[in-house]
């Protein structure tokens, strides 16, 4: 099958889709990608590319890369942010028609993190190749935005809700990365559009040359004590504060440490209330590439999620989940809906609602006293789940399953 991905993010930037792309090409299909220049989540664009311009390069010895001019995001308030999402646009339809002349595809896919507008060049190509249009919906516009406090006029959350539902109705086949996300999609489209299709997970083991990438004073906290760690985004939507405040409540838990991996706009904050209460056991150890995490979650004593307490999270399985499941180690949550749902129907760990910080610190010291083979129960029970569920190389067959069930179907409906 010949697929163009359009995406506004990919490769050097992590996402799921680099590894996604790279198991389908594995197995024999034809794979383009149109996407922006690389700037996320720094907020600049990163060494070796230029925001003007286009630039044509191979990601995985051959897979043709496209990448348009984009506005870099900076430090992520609203006014760049928008017009971070608005160049990627307003570039891929002035600009994709021409770098892709010629070209035949039998579907264009989409990977729709927000923004989802970034789906609007992919429906011009779709229309200029006669190509099936998937879009592969990750976050429910305009619900998000309203949630995190990005836009709170009504008025233009009607509108933003007008484009969406747009966006739905010339998109052939909707995938979704959460079964609760079916009912909220479904009100601006036909239900029998709408298919489940999970975030997967790249199932790899730990390499060996790349753990000395990891500090050795982390590597020595993570052996020697009993470490909780949380990876990836510190920001609003992760609920910080159920962490902060958790951690306050286990102090007294000797050698039990809560280690924070990663960035975002709460680092700062999260490192003054750590000072303020002297939250010794409390680490925010950095960011570092998604190659050494496996060593870092082969480490720790368990892993922690969390997010805050909106309808529109609790629709959502939060990506680490699928990588803390693959990693065999017990988990701990605070969160609602689906999240808690995969956990709890996995018997991957402990969990409780969300912004529930007391109930995060008890589910903390549970696991603390809990005997070794209870732990590793939760493990391997997780570890089971994920290979039956969320393991990419079988996702990716999937993947291209449904889109020549798609097809195969819209062809018959044509005829």
């Amino acid at each position: 099958m010949k697929i163009l991905l359009v995406s506004q993010y990919f490769w050097p930037e992590n996402f799921v889709i680099n590894d996604l792309v790279r198991k389908m090409v594995d197995h024999g299909h034809e794979v383009t990608v149109l996407t922006g220049k690389p700037n996320y989540p720094v907020g600049k664009i990163f060494t070796g590319y230029s925001s003007r311009g286009v630039q044509r390069e191979l990601f995985h010895d051959h897979i043709d890369v496209f990448r348009v001019p984009i506005f870099p995001r900076g430090g992520g308030g609203p006014f760049r942010l928008f017009l971070n999402y608005l160049s990627f646009v307003m570039s891929g339809v002035l600009l994709s028609p021409a770098l892709l002349r010629g070209r035949k595809f039998d579907s264009v896919l989409v990977f729709a993190p927000s923004p989802i507008i970034s789906a609007i060049p992919a429906i011009l190509l779709k229309w200029l190749s006669k190509a099936h249009l998937a879009v592969w919906v990750q976050d429910l516009w305009p619900d998000s935005l309203s949630a995190t406090g990005f836009i709170r006029n009504k008025v233009v959350l009607r509108m933003v809700g007008w484009i969406v539902q747009g966006i739905y109705v010339c998109a052939d086949t909707l995938l979704v990365q959460s079964k609760a996300f079916k009912v909220p999609v479904s009100r601006y489209v036909r239900k029998d559009k709408v298919f489940y299709y999970p975030n997967s997970y790249l199932d790899a083991p730990p390499q060996p040359e790349v753990c000395n990438q990891l500090p050795a004073e982390l590597v020595a906290l993570l052996e020697k004590n009993f470490c909780l760690v949380f990876a990836g985004n510190l920001g609003t939507a992760q609920s910080v504060e159920t962490l902060v405040s958790a951690a306050e409540r286990v102090k007294h838990l000797a050698g039990c440490k809560l280690v924070l991996v990663g960035s975002g706009s709460m680092v700062e904050w999260i490192e003054k209330q750590r000072v303020i209460r002297g939250l010794d056991n409390l680490v925010l150890a950095g960011s570092f590439p998604s190659s050494v995490m496996p060593h870092v979650f082969s480490r720790a004593a368990g892993l922690l999620v969390t997010l805050k307490r909106e309808e529109i999270f609790a629709y959502t399985i939060p990506s680490k989940v699928q990588a803390y499941l693959a990693a065999g180690r017990p988990i701990i949550a605070a969160l609602d809906g689906e999240g808690a749902r995969v956990i709890k129907e996995a018997e991957a760990g402990l969990t409780c609602s969300a912004e529930d910080s007391v109930g995060l610190a008890d589910c903390v010291e549970q696991l603390f006293f809990m005997p070794a083979d209870a732990r590793n129960k939760f493990g391997q029970s997780g570890r089971e789940y994920f290979l039956a569920n969320f393991e990419m190389t079988r996702q990716s067959e999937r993947l291209v399953e449904i889109l020549g069930e798609r097809m195969n179907k819209g062809r018959r409906a044509s005829k």
